[in-house]
């Protein structure tokens, strides 16, 4: 029908932590949903995917960003903008970017993750 109906799963080391809401039909979906969560200090990566959902089968993996430890540390103050979606699957052709803020907040020894996922397009 040449839309989606996409959400994001967020994963911290491929444990999945967040989902967001679902935005019915649309190829530009607008979440604006923000979290904070608890990061472990041996922490390596942020993954978010931007799902497809799909009542009668599996939901398809639209792509995804990765956001590592080290590019947290590039950015002290926080991550803020867009990024380009890259594949899950390497024989799928993807297209896209979401726009996200990323921020470590607090010390070492207890670090939180604000994410905000905001848009998609």
């Amino acid at each position: 029908t040449g839309s989606s109906d996409p959400y994001c799963i967020v994963k911290i080391d491929d444990e999945a932590i967040i989902r967001t809401a679902t935005v019915w039909k649309t190829l530009s979906p607008f979440w604006g949903e923000e979290y904070e969560v608890q990061l472990q200090p041996g922490f390596h990566s942020i993954s978010i995917y931007v799902m497809d959902e799909d009542a009668l089968s599996r939901d398809d993996i639209i792509g995804k960003v990765c956001i590592t430890r080290d590019m947290l540390a590039e950015h002290p103050k926080g991550y803020s903008g867009w990024m380009s979606l890259s594949e899950v699957d390497p024989d799928e052709e993807v297209q896209g970017e979401i726009h996200l803020r990323v921020e470590a907040l607090g010390s070492q020894g207890s670090r939180r993750l604000r994410c905000s996922v905001l848009e998609a397009r």
